[in-house]
């Protein structure tokens, strides 16, 4: 009885103090834990630290990596672009020399032609020419002959000695004009005489009719 008095008084069983005794450890280590986490707050920082920078050196190295891989291929694009600049400059440089050869070509294909066809004309020309100088000397012959035909001969005497008389005056102005002319007019007048001995027959036979003809002219009016 009083020891169960004793118990209902507030006493504590056994069981009670090992429960109590439980408690008591369990808040103790929590408290240590704590205390203990408390006090390694600077290493947890230091570990932080040093987790961040080696996030920040990766991320470094692979920011630095992806950098160099895009300027790779900025690099190699570039050299890209200039190779088919290029091909394509020297493919319309080939193209501008073929159409410049071909031009040329052209032009002295073109140039051949009209060289061909001066020189046929120029051979025409001189054929016409020809024909028509012979024709020129043969009616002269013809007109001369007719002349000297129905000359007589002492008409045909005077004109032969006023040829002669003629050609000796124009010697001698020729010579005159020669002594008096400067050089470059005496080239352009050989020019000239040349030309004139082509064509002397038709030129003579031409003044010995016309010489005739004033002959039989003035004959005739001194017979009348």
């Amino acid at each position: 009885m009083n020891d169960e008095s004793q118990n209902k008084m507030g006493s504590p069983t056994p069981e009670e103090l090992r429960q109590q005794v439980e408690r008591t450890r369990d808040e103790l280590g929590r408290t240590v834990e704590a205390l203990a986490g408390k006090a390694d707050v600077k290493a947890q920082a230091k570990e932080k630290t040093a987790a961040a920078k080696k996030q920040a050196t990766e991320k470094t190295a692979e920011l630095k990596e992806q950098a160099a891989e895009k300027t790779a291929a900025a690099r190699e694009q570039a050299s890209e672009k200039a190779t088919a600049v290029k091909e394509q400059a020297a493919e319309k440089s080939a193209e501008l020399m073929e159409q410049a050869a071909e031009l040329k070509e052209q032009a002295a294909e073109k140039t051949a032609a009209a060289k061909d066809q001066a020189a046929e004309k120029a051979a025409a020309v001189r054929e016409q020419a020809a024909a028509a100088t012979a024709q020129i000397r043969e009616k002269t012959a013809q007109a001369a002959q007719a002349v000297k035909d129905k000359t007589p001969e002492p008409v045909q005497e005077k004109t032969a000695q006023a040829a002669t008389q003629v050609r000796e005056s124009a010697a001698r102005a020729g010579q005159f004009a020669v002594d008096r002319t400067p050089d470059p007019l005496l080239e352009k007048a050989d020019r000239v005489a040349k030309a004139a001995r082509a064509n002397q027959t038709p030129l003579l036979a031409g003044g010995a009719v016309l010489i005739a003809f004033l002959l039989i002219r003035r004959g005739r009016g001194r017979n009348k």
